[in-house]
């Protein structure tokens, strides 16, 4: 296990106590707000079929355009809560792991919408925030156990299991905050340059979102809609 993922294991539930709103609620909620839009981000499924009217009907690549335009957003929101160096940590990892997971989740269901997915089936939407951990997570916790199955088998099981929310939710949750959080104090902390920090933020948080999108475009199979 590397330095950050070891110190943000370390300091997320510290985070969780610095602002108590970052519980699992927050994954569902920033999954809510991105099917169905908030302030100037359209809803994922208008978004990603814009891209597909300018790609003139290509699914494949509207698809990279949603990757592309999530990746900088991304990035740009990375850079924006990074640089305020170890003074306004308390503020901004909150910040940047809300905008993350949104981002991620506008991303990840854009893809879902072209395949074919409905955004509004509660199974597609388990398999939106399992595509957030990334395939050798997931691949881990499929193997001991601690998530039913890949997010692919996830969107088309043959009924929704209602216990299977609570524990991706949960186990979201706890990834994102640890990446967010053992990002921003390995990059502070090793540095102690505010700036830098930022532009370490940006790319780290836009490689991340870049391998996601990737992930879910090779794991979100085609589905007649």
């Amino acid at each position: 296990m590397g330095l950050k993922s070891t110190v943000g294991r370390q300091l997320a539930p510290r985070i969780q106590d610095l602002a108590p709103g970052l519980t699992s609620g927050f994954v569902r909620e920033a999954l809510n707000r991105a099917i169905d839009g908030v302030g100037p981000l359209a809803p994922a499924a208008a978004a990603a079929d814009k891209q597909l009217t300018e790609q003139r009907g290509s699914v494949e690549r509207a698809i990279h355009e949603v990757i592309e335009n999530n990746v900088r957003m991304a990035g740009a929101q990375g850079f924006l809560t990074n640089v305020g160096g170890l003074v306004t940590m308390a503020v901004t990892i909150p910040a940047n792991v809300t905008g993350l997971a949104l981002l991620q989740c506008r991303m990840v269901a854009g893809i879902a919408h072209l395949r074919g997915h409905d955004l509004d089936d509660p199974r597609v939407r388990n398999a939106i925030l399992a595509l957030l951990l990334g395939e050798d997570q997931v691949h881990d916790l499929v193997k001991r156990k601690k998530i039913p199955s890949t997010p692919m088998a996830l969107a088309t099981a043959p009924a929704h299991d209602p216990t299977i929310d609570g524990v991706i939710s949960a186990v979201v949750a706890s990834d994102i905050i640890a990446r967010v959080a053992g990002k921003r104090l390995a990059t502070t902390v090793g540095r102690r340059v505010p700036v830098v920090g930022g532009v370490v933020g940006a790319g780290a948080d836009g490689y991340a979102t870049w391998k996601i999108g990737r992930y879910a475009d090779r794991e979100l199979l085609p589905r007649k809609r």
